[in-house]
């Protein structure tokens, strides 16, 4: 391997030299159409997790090229898109302008500095737990608990290893690159009891687990009121 996989700066800004390889990496297309209705179908599922408010805060984790806060920063107070590559976030500046309401913050890759402790109403991530080592993905939780206000909701998603789409995904990767060869993002999948280990050992309420299309791995939960 070239790159070590938790060097997620290194690795993601590489990615996304060009507004195309960007869009590849992120969705394995460059259709804009596409783009924003495979974005609607996670709004969708946002609010039917941890609801949409208009008088909500809201904070992406891995917000890459601003394609779901695109489509959800008009039905928020505030959408805040955090990435590790500057180079995904100058693409997302592009493609939200003229939504005032939305801000872009860099982060390392590991947390969520500098974004102050009870400060946002709900965090999400998507597409992203499975670029990432499963002690990140943990990390990310954590650093979720602490941004959200007493009461905040967040949630998280990857594809299901239990699933049968999900270990035909796991199949492919495991056997389409030799062990020294496997490229730094490649995809790891989760398990729905995964995800809520995470969300309850983190200390979040409420926490709970779904499947979709026998291939996603969701889970969202609350952090407690006090």
């Amino acid at each position: 391997m070239s790159q070590l996989r938790g060097d997620y700066k290194s690795v993601w800004t590489s990615l996304s030299t060009t507004k195309e390889d960007a869009y590849m990496v992120v969705s394995g297309y460059t259709d804009e159409d596409k783009f924003t209705a495979d974005a609607e179908d996670t709004l969708d599922i946002i609010r039917e997790t941890i609801g949409v408010r208009p008088t909500d805060t809201f904070l992406e984790i891995g917000c890459g090229v601003g394609r779901v806060g695109r489509v959800l920063s008009p039905f928020v107070q505030e959408w805040i898109g955090c990435d590790v590559s500057p180079n995904m976030l100058g693409i997302a500046k592009r493609r939200l302008l003229g939504l005032t309401n939305t801000r872009l913050q860099e982060v390392s890759g590991y947390d969520l500095q500098p974004i102050p402790d009870n400060s946002v109403d709900a965090v999400y991530t998507t597409v992203v737990f499975m670029h990432l080592e499963e002690w990140d993905r943990y990390n990310y939780v954590l650093e979720a608990k602490r941004v959200l206000k007493p009461s905040g909701r967040f949630y998280c998603d990857n594809v299901d290893l239990a699933s049968k789409e999900g270990w035909k995904v796991f199949e492919e990767s495991r056997t389409k690159f030799p062990a020294q060869s496997r490229p730094a993002q490649i995809s790891k999948c989760s398990t729905q009891p995964e995800l809520e280990a995470f969300l309850k050992n983190a200390g979040f309420a409420d926490v709970r687990v779904a499947g979709r299309l026998d291939f996603w791995a969701y889970a969202w939960g609350a952090k407690p009121a006090s």
